[in-house]
């Protein structure tokens, strides 16, 4: 099948593929706009050496992953449900949060999902906050040339919703449609590839040059 066949598939029934992935983007833009949002808050903490030296700096950088293995608990979270008065149980909570470490830049990331963004933001403050306390402890068994503080970078952000993302969802409908309506075309040819329409179909299935047609009167 030449460009010509192709450009004349499209030209007959390209409103079925353009119908589809009309229906499917406008299918997902209004489920995506019933969803309720989901908002994400972030409270990053600075890791901070008192000193600046290959020991100290080293001996911090071995203790970023185990920070983010002691925020990443039920004890954690029900510390934090507790002194927010949440009506929660701590693996669910847990279950909408996010523990990122990074050695290279020694921040601790927080990241608390939610369907209100200031319950969302308090939550996120007050378990950077554990960290700060368990520090605050352990700093009170070295000396203060040893002493490594996590500092708060900045108040709990919550600017946008992350979920759901109507733009992304309705550009996916559009081309899931699109496919989907490209399957129904490729389906109808196939179906009528044995049916005579045009002196072409009559060329190709002969094999022969049609030397004149008979047009029809009615």
């Amino acid at each position: 099948m030449n460009l010509t066949e192709y450009g004349r598939i499209l030209w007959r029934r390209g409103w079925i593929i353009v119908l589809c992935a009309v229906l499917a983007g406008a299918a997902a833009f209004i489920l995506s706009r019933q969803q309720t949002p989901t908002y994400r808050a972030s409270q990053v903490l600075l890791i901070q050496p008192s000193r600046n030296d290959l020991g100290l700096t080293e001996a911090t950088t071995r203790l970023m992953n185990s920070y983010q293995v002691y925020l990443n608990s039920t004890i954690i979270a029900q510390r934090v449900i507790d002194n927010l008065q949440l009506d929660r149980l701590p693996g669910d909570l847990l279950s909408d949060v996010t523990i990122q470490s990074d050695r290279n830049n020694l921040t601790v990331q927080i990241d608390v999902d939610g369907q209100d963004c200031g319950t969302s933001s308090r939550v996120a403050s007050e378990w950077g906050n554990q960290l700060v306390i368990y520090r605050n402890q352990e700093n009170q068994t070295v000396h203060q040339e040893d002493r490594i503080d996590a500092i708060p970078a900045d108040a709990p952000k919550c600017p946008t919703s992350v979920t759901p993302n109507v733009a992304i969802n309705t550009i996916a409908g559009v081309l899931l449609g699109a496919t989907a309506g490209v399957v129904i075309v490729f389906v109808l040819e196939y179906l009528e590839s044995s049916m005579i329409r045009r002196r072409d179909d009559v060329e190709r299935g002969l094999e022969l040059p049609v030397l004149a047609s008979i047009p029809n009167e009615e």
